[in-house]
């Protein structure tokens, strides 16, 4: 298993890395890339469905990726606690029908030693918007990293 830094324990500035790189690595919309993060037995809760491992990690993404479409995401550190952090988050996508939703949620993170996430709990709720009501477009420019977003 290849090392993640930063490692825990996390100080601010570490734990802020962390969340980016969480961030932008997701925004890639890479299945395989993204669970490279997690440990191989990495243990998920997303909503109402458990997820164990990384190749149940990359099946769920994959599904995921495919039914949200044009996905932008944006997470903020919430709080850190030596190997875990609590972060909050939006993200905006589109459904085949080219409905837009903004959804909103709360993430609960515990690495290992080697800066690996072993577990993932997310809860996440849906709001249907218009295209016009879009503010999430793509990665975040560098410029932005650490600016909080607004709740609504």
């Amino acid at each position: 298993m290849a090392a993640r830094p930063p490692f825990p324990p996390f100080d601010e500035e570490t734990a802020r890395i962390k969340v980016q790189a969480a961030e932008d690595a997701w925004n890639t919309r890479d299945p395989k890339k993204v669970s490279l993060a997690y440990t191989e037995d990495s243990v998920w809760r997303n909503r109402d469905q458990f997820v164990t491992g990384r190749a149940e990690i990359v099946e769920f993404l994959t599904r995921k990726w495919e039914r949200e479409l044009d996905y932008a995401l944006r997470k903020e550190l919430w709080a850190f606690r030596e190997n875990r952090i609590a972060v909050r988050f939006q993200y905006e996508c589109r459904d085949a029908d080219g409905q837009w939703y903004r959804s909103y949620g709360n993430e609960l993170w515990e690495f290992t030693s080697e800066g690996l996430m072993a577990r993932r709990e997310a809860s996440i709720n849906d709001l249907k918007i218009s295209e016009s009501e879009r503010r999430i477009f793509g990665k975040r420019p560098e410029e932005e990293y650490g600016v909080p977003f607004p709740l609504q």
